[in-house]
């Protein structure tokens, strides 16, 4: 089976400052990676790159065996790689029906309506609230939000950064719960988080990001037994 994702020696960063420095992963189909690191490890710069919103300077990005290196954002998500962003970034002043229409605005608009109601099926929270603006909206309820925009475009890869920042320990449980139930439904999921443990409970593969560059590839039972490795790189 080919990757669905592969990534091979990509280098990126703003202005005369390198951020990636030949970075190398990939994501097969029906996957659960976790890309773990600290932050200023370049795990966003790494999202915004393969999503064609940092300009990629060396290497290549693979999506289902077609070269899309240097695509425009509005392509990459038309082929299906859906990203939703650190910190949420919802409309506030939007209700939740209105930032979940946005979603398939490039792409799923044909299923919009069906696409609907699996997002209120996956969270009756937002079905509850789908005239209330997303500004008024809890912090669990805005990372709902933010995922359930996602849904709206039809991932074949949806990737998660960040997804449990500024969130109550029992809102993360209940949200890597969520995050285990789309990956059953054979979802392809690439999860950047600084959480650790919960991250490695449910992810297939986990890579380990600093400086830039991978430090770490394997399990989360591999990358668990190496005291070496959980001491200097996850401060286990």
């Amino acid at each position: 089976m080919s990757a669905l994702l592969n990534v091979q020696g990509i280098k990126s960063g703003y202005g005369v400052v390198e951020v990636l420095r030949g970075v190398d992963l990939h994501v097969m189909p029906g996957e659960l990676v976790a890309l773990l690191g600290s932050n200023g490890a370049g795990k966003t710069t790494l999202n915004l790159t393969l999503s064609g919103l940092v300009a990629t300077r060396a290497g290549q990005v693979q999506f289902d065996g077609h070269d899309i290196t240097g695509l425009h954002s509005r392509q990459v998500v038309v082929r299906g790689l859906i990203q939703v962003p650190e910190g949420r970034k919802v409309f506030p002043n939007l209700s939740v029906h209105e930032n979940l229409e946005l979603g398939a605005f490039t792409r799923g608009r044909a299923r919009r309506l069906q696409n609907l109601d699996k997002v209120y099926e996956t969270f009756p929270r937002l079905k509850e609230r789908v005239s209330q603006l997303a500004g008024t909206l809890s912090g669990g309820e805005q990372q709902m939000l933010a995922i359930g925009r996602g849904l709206m475009a039809e991932p074949r890869l949806l990737i998660l950064d960040e997804p449990s920042l500024g969130l109550s320990p029992l809102l993360v449980e209940e949200l890597f719960g969520l995050i285990s139930q789309l990956r059953s439904t054979g979802l392809s999921i690439l999860l950047v988080e600084q959480n650790v443990g919960q991250s490695l409970d449910i992810a297939d593969r986990a890579y380990v990001m600093e400086n830039g560059q991978i430090r770490f590839s394997g399990t989360p039972g591999e990358l668990l037994a190496s005291d070496t490795l959980r001491q200097a790189y996850l401060g286990m």
